[in-house]
């Protein structure tokens, strides 16, 4: 069943003569005969009685044209959909973030859906490690991430921006007149690192490792906000990336090393379709 026949088979109901509706259809009366025959055929039963040139409706002709108009209209329905998809006009997008990416990626955020108010956003935060988990499990459009290593062919890597990792101390800190800190020194300090789950503290511990050092670290919390409150206290240092790094009381000194730079990529899985609302998406961001 083919919604051209529904469409032929309403017009030959609405006008009850097949030469009439075969002109206003624009196709010929022989073409629109046969595929009425098919549809009859399919449904295996008559739609018209034919008496002569006259056609009437029989009584599944005319049941069965109430859920031919509804089929018709649903599919126009969809049609307009899908025609306000493409103009920004419906839609959802499902990101994935991870933590120290808040702050510029709200900026992103407000912007795009200033744009775009018709399209539905969500965001998630979250580890690198559980953000690409859902992601392989399609609950995501894209995730936003530190990843140096791409894992696999089903995934797509696209180079977002650089961020400088920083030890993070407090204005009132000895420290936070610095330039730059050594990773030597970094290890001495007593430090509240983010949650062991989190990226950017597996790349530190591997940095550590590399230079046969062991950090002295008091406190691993999943909560960036709450790290800057105990940063605070001039007590505690964290390691993050400058890209996190926004509270007035608090300062991000660079760490020295070629290795302290970390590439924030877009990933998504490399076979999903991508709506034009991704597509803008992205571009907003690549203007970070």
């Amino acid at each position: 069943m083919e919604l051209r026949q529904l469409r032929y088979f309403l017009k030959a109901r609405e006008l009850l003569n097949f030469t009439e509706a075969a002109r206003t259809l624009n196709i010929s009366q022989s073409t629109l005969s046969q595929q009425i025959k098919q549809l009859e055929d399919e449904l295996n039963v008559p739609l018209f009685n034919r008496i002569g040139k006259r056609i009437t409706l029989t009584e599944a002709g005319n049941l069965f044209a109430q859920y031919a108009l509804q089929s018709i209209n649903k599919a126009n329905e969809g049609l307009l959909l899908l025609q306000d998809l493409k103009n920004l006009n419906v839609g959802s997008i499902t990101i994935g973030v991870i933590y120290s990416m808040r702050i510029l990626f709200a900026k992103i955020l407000v912007e795009f859906a200033k744009q775009y108010p018709k399209i539905k956003i969500q965001v998630v935060f979250g580890t690198t490690k559980d953000l690409l988990e859902r992601l392989n499990l399609h609950q995501f459009d894209f995730i936003l991430t530190f990843h140096e290593k791409p894992e696999g062919t089903e995934l797509k890597y696209q180079s977002l921006l650089k961020a400088n990792m920083v030890l993070v101390t407090a204005k009132k800190s000895p420290l936070a007149q610095r330039d730059n800190i050594s990773l030597q020194e970094v290890a001495d300090l007593p430090l509240a690192l983010p949650f062991s789950g989190n990226n950017t503290i597996q790349f530190f511990e591997e940095s550590f490792g590399q230079q046969n050092l062991v950090p002295n670290i008091c406190m691993e919390i999943n909560d960036i906000p709450t790290l800057f409150e105990i940063v605070k206290t001039g007590h505690w240092h964290t390691i993050l990336s400058d890209t996190s790094v926004n509270d007035p009381e608090v300062v991000g000194i660079p760490i020295d090393g070629k290795n302290m730079r970390r590439t924030i990529m877009i990933i998504s899985l490399r076979e999903a379709y991508e709506t034009k609302a991704v597509k803008k998406f992205y571009e907003m961001l690549g203007k970070m």
